[in-house]
């Protein structure tokens, strides 16, 4: 593993729960793929995904407000962010408001398909 630490960023927030779970799942392969590649990756979807499940119930989430503070956390440590471009990102809130915070600090942002 080399490099600093990827953020890697994708929509969450939905109504559906297979909407989420989907998006859990894109991610967490999006991450694989870069882990494989050698990076360093934190995915807060995977790791908050089947947390706000618990804590919501699958039919509910506690939506990108509360989550900011715990993203923010990590986001402190992370050089890079990477954008993974599934449908709804450009809409997400949480993505503007992280990709505000890596702008402010001059780190790179960067974007992936799934």
């Amino acid at each position: 593993m080399s490099g600093t630490i990827i953020y890697l960023a994708c929509p969450y927030t939905d109504p559906s729960f297979e909407v989420r779970t989907f998006r859990f799942e894109a991610a967490t392969k999006a991450a694989a793929t870069l882990i494989k590649r050698g990076r360093i990756v934190f995915s807060p979807v995977t790791m908050t995904h089947p947390l706000d499940a618990v804590l919501a119930g699958s039919q509910n989430t506690l939506g990108t407000e509360f989550w900011t503070s715990f993203d923010e956390a990590f986001m402190e440590f992370c050089g890079e962010m990477i954008i993974l471009r599934l449908d709804g990102w450009r809409e997400s809130a949480g993505i503007r408001r992280e990709q505000a915070f890596f702008e402010s600090k001059g780190r790179a942002i960067s974007f992936m398909d799934p």
